[in-house]
């Protein structure tokens, strides 16, 4: 890891440029634009040539053979993969989903009207969006909270029909606790198909993959850079990019703690961005000994100190306010806040995905299980987005009224507005009302 002690001016601009550089990692990959344009390719064929390239890709990319007819998992696939979950991981899944149903269930605004003493109206009409497929990174590993987190604020939003796609491991399946998240949650559909020619068959349907018009779910670069490509044909959540943890601590936090955070996010992978702000010497240095030492035993230690070498720093702040600075320049996917009063210093921070308050509230309780959802803004995005919710799966649609007193009384108004900029038919649409009403 870097290390920084912010002493004069010029080792601050050195900070926030490597904060700037190290958030935008795709400056760093000469890969992206090649990738792109394979994606472009792949995305092609598949809209021309539906099932049989879905297929195809499939047997190439993750070495299974699937006939179309056994992409969709049946209802025994279902009940089979159920039962062979254990009932406390159930449970488990089960109360997680309660939480996170619970949680984004509070936030929904409902559809108004506005009636006004002259007899005109103005409102919103809020409606789910038709359909949603939900994206699940699987092969070889296997995320059962990214199923909750895509599922549960889509059918709090009233979603009714919601397609789940999943890469099949080896022997063709999807892992039991994945599929189990997904009946507990709510999908009405489940696809062992992955990858880019998952997110391709989505966005445009084929033979037995039903075409969706909003799409969620994290993945790799290239489902990544799929998404990114349909934009406008559906609607995504985000071009999610690698994990992200900032800490910010004082005299007061526990180095292992600290440590534990830092190596938590940066297991993810090779490009994960790990910071710790801290105003203590003593902790910052205490920290680096804590991550070496855990790094002996971990098993995923090759990708944690790739990681840490990259995109890891640990920066020694003259204050608070600095390490507060330099936290919304990053605006982080998750924040650490393990100080004294930490409430007061998270209310300064105005850029972050998700904010994790004191030593009791490790980032994997919003991970998992808090409620709040784990789908966040990445890549200094948080400046400017939010974390997926129920309300992304829903739409706005404007409705207003007007009487004819209304009308009359603001029509001279609106024929201005509207010569204004040289629209004249528009200004007629008005005036022949009026004339018809006087």
């Amino acid at each position: 890891m870097k290390f920084f002690d912010i002493q004069s001016q010029a080792d601050l601009e050195q900070v926030q440029q490597f904060i700037v550089d190290s958030a935008d990692r795709s400056s760093v990959e000469d890969s992206a634009e090649e990738r792109r344009r394979n994606v472009q390719t792949l995305i092609d064929d598949v809209r021309r040539r539906g099932d049989a390239a879905v297929a195809e890709f499939t047997r190439r990319f993750d070495h299974v053979d699937l006939e179309p007819s056994q992409f969709e998992l049946t209802e025994e696939d279902i009940d089979r993969a159920w039962d062979a979950v254990p009932r406390p991981v159930i449970a488990m899944l089960e109360r997680a989903h309660e939480n996170i149903r619970s949680f984004h269930a509070k936030h929904l605004r409902g559809s108004w009207e506005e009636h006004l003493p002259d007899g005109s109206m103005y409102g919103q009409r809020l409606t789910p969006v038709e359909n949603a497929g939900v994206y699940v990174p699987g092969g070889k590993a296997f995320y059962p909270s990214s199923v909750l987190m895509n599922i549960a604020p889509a059918r709090v939003a009233g979603v009714s029909e919601i397609v789940m796609v999943s890469p099949p491991s080896c022997e063709g399946s999807i892992h039991p606790a994945v599929v189990a998240a997904a009946r507990i949650a709510g999908a009405t559909r489940i696809f062992r198909v992955g990858g880019a020619q998952a997110i391709a068959a989505l966005a445009y349907g084929t033979e037995h993959i039903p075409q969706v018009v909003k799409i969620t779910g994290p993945g790799n670069a290239y489902v990544t850079a799929a998404k990114a490509l349909v934009r406008g044909i559906v609607d995504i959540d985000s071009e999610a990019g690698p994990s992200e943890v900032v800490v910010i601590a004082d005299k007061t936090a526990n180095p292992h703690h600290v440590a534990a955070e830092l190596l938590a996010q940066a297991e993810h992978d090779e490009e994960a961005l790990c910071l710790l702000f801290t105003t203590s010497r003593e902790v910052a240095e205490k920290t680096l000994a804590r991550i070496e030492d855990r790094m002996q035993v971990l098993s995923r230690a090759p990708i944690i100190r790739e990681s840490l070498s990259r995109f890891g720093a640990v920066v020694v702040t003259p204050d608070l306010e600095t390490a507060v600075a330099l936290t919304n320049l990053c605006a982080p996917e998750h924040l650490s806040v393990q100080t004294e009063y930490a409430p007061r210093v998270a209310d300064k921070v105005t850029h972050a995905g998700a904010i994790m308050l004191g030593a009791m509230t490790p980032v994997a309780v919003g991970d998992y299980y808090a409620g709040p959802n784990h789908i966040l803004p990445t890549m200094r995005r948080a400046r400017y987005s939010s974390p997926l919710s129920a309300e992304d799966f829903r739409k706005v649609t404007n409705v207003m009224f007007f009487s004819k007193e209304r009308l009359n009384r603001d029509a001279h108004d609106i024929e201005e507005m509207a010569r204004l900029e040289g629209l004249e038919a528009h200004a007629e649409s008005v005036a022949v009302r009026i004339k018809d009403v006087n």
